[in-house]
């Protein structure tokens, strides 16, 4: 399935025209991300280079400083949720939260597998989180997108009033189906 996000108005954007995100869920390889960001890719805080990524050993805090995608993952109706950042240079980070923005833990959880497809207008980057979400999972998606001026702007499924806040619950826009047979 593939859901667009939408740009938070107070920070638009001035090389990225569209960002969205292909999910894929199933019984053999588990939770799939394709963050896709479409644009004027050579003005984007990116990498050089495409194919598998190298992972970064252990996590790395304040990715979503710079370029970032992001996946949020709770149980529906429970308070508790999991945050995984992803830079798409292999950095990582994964974080535990009992309630919102109430840090329980980090975790280390690192994905299976990353890999960048970087081309003149469009740039993917797909994870693979290492994890079996549960049907019924609520899932929220974002991506922090810094354009090499230092502009920023922040694309969510959906974003609360006010100031971008990736952890509100407004945010967890997406109930997860049932795994694909594969």
């Amino acid at each position: 399935m593939r859901r667009d996000l939408i740009c938070h108005p107070d920070t638009p954007g001035k090389a990225v025209r569209a960002v969205a995100v292909e999910i894929g869920l199933s019984f053999d390889d588990g939770f799939a991300l394709r963050f896709i960001v479409e644009g004027a890719i050579g003005q984007l805080v990116l990498p050089d280079g495409q194919g598998e990524l190298v992972i970064a050993d252990s996590a790395t805090d304040g990715l979503w400083e710079s370029t970032c995608f992001e996946a949020f993952l709770t149980e529906d109706g429970e308070p508790d949720y999991t945050e995984f950042n992803y830079s798409p240079d292999g950095r990582w980070a994964c974080y535990q939260f009992d309630d919102y923005r109430s840090l329980l833990r980090t975790d280390d959880l690192a994905p299976w597998e990353m890999a960048a497809e970087k081309g003149d207008r469009d740039y993917a980057l797909r994870v693979e989180p290492g994890i079996f979400p549960d049907n019924g999972a609520r899932l929220a998606l974002s991506a922090v997108i810094e354009e090499i001026d230092g502009t920023k702007s922040y694309w969510a499924l959906a974003h609360p009033p006010g100031k971008p806040d990736f952890h509100h619950p407004d945010c967890f826009a997406l109930t997860l189906g049932a795994p694909d047979a594969a």
